[in-house]
């Protein structure tokens, strides 16, 4: 009887709980999430690729050499040197070269160099015993074309000398007492100015004097031999 009873209470244990956890249940309120919509459409998302593997011909010696673009962009004007124009570079030098001895005070001595003296030099005066001499002349610069005129005693002896590079001249019987000998620059070649070296040897040698000039056209350089 105890049994029975005790199987009773307990079916009805069980009843009760099943309803009141099945009240609950129902009081709970569901949740609904809304769905996002994405920004970017999902069609517009390209696929992925499969890669491909290298060939044979894109390895060489086990290492993977680069593949090049065929989508390089090349432009449409050839080169070319014969439809270009360019500056001539010796006008560039000289424009150099002004410039730079513009900003250079040059001291008298280097624009006479530069330009020439412009004013008669004279080289002295020197004595001596023998019965002639030989005057010899050259261009000691760049051979361009400067030309002299040489006079003994204001007499013209040689009215037109092309100075070349090697030494040349003429030989001078001495008067006795001043044997004076100019040298006239008719121009002064391509370069400018007119430069030459010259040297009086008497007739045992001796070399009685020697110099170089830089002269402008027009200028003269003199020497005087005295014969005692």
């Amino acid at each position: 009887m105890k049994l029975t009873k005790f199987y009773f209470l307990f079916i009805c244990f069980l009843i009760f709980s099943l309803s009141a956890f099945s009240q609950i249940d129902n009081q709970k309120k569901s949740i609904s999430i809304p769905a996002v919509k994405s920004k970017k459409d999902s069609a517009n998302i390209t696929a992925l690729r499969p890669i491909t593997p290298l060939d044979n011909k894109s390895q060489a010696n086990g290492l993977n050499t680069p593949r090049l673009s065929t989508n390089l962009e090349v432009p449409n004007k050839e080169f070319s040197m014969f439809g270009e124009k360019f500056g001539n570079p010796g006008e560039l030098y000289v424009k150099q070269v002004n410039k730079n001895l513009a900003n250079v005070k040059l001291s008298p001595e280097e624009v006479e160099q530069l330009n020439g003296s412009k004013t008669d030099q004279y080289f002295g005066d020197f004595k001596s015993n023998a019965k002639y001499v030989k005057v010899v002349y050259r261009d000691h610069g760049y051979v361009d074309g400067d030309i002299i005129q040489v006079l003994v005693n204001d007499d013209v002896i040689h009215a037109r000398v092309f100075l070349s590079g090697g030494f040349k001249g003429f030989k001078l019987d001495l008067q006795p007492g001043f044997n004076k000998i100019d040298f006239l620059a008719l121009n002064q070649g391509e370069s400018g100015p007119n430069t030459a070296e010259f040297r009086v040897v008497d007739d045992t040698g001796y070399v009685v004097s020697s110099n170089r000039w830089n002269l402008a056209t027009g200028v003269k350089a003199t020497i005087i031999i005295v014969k005692e």
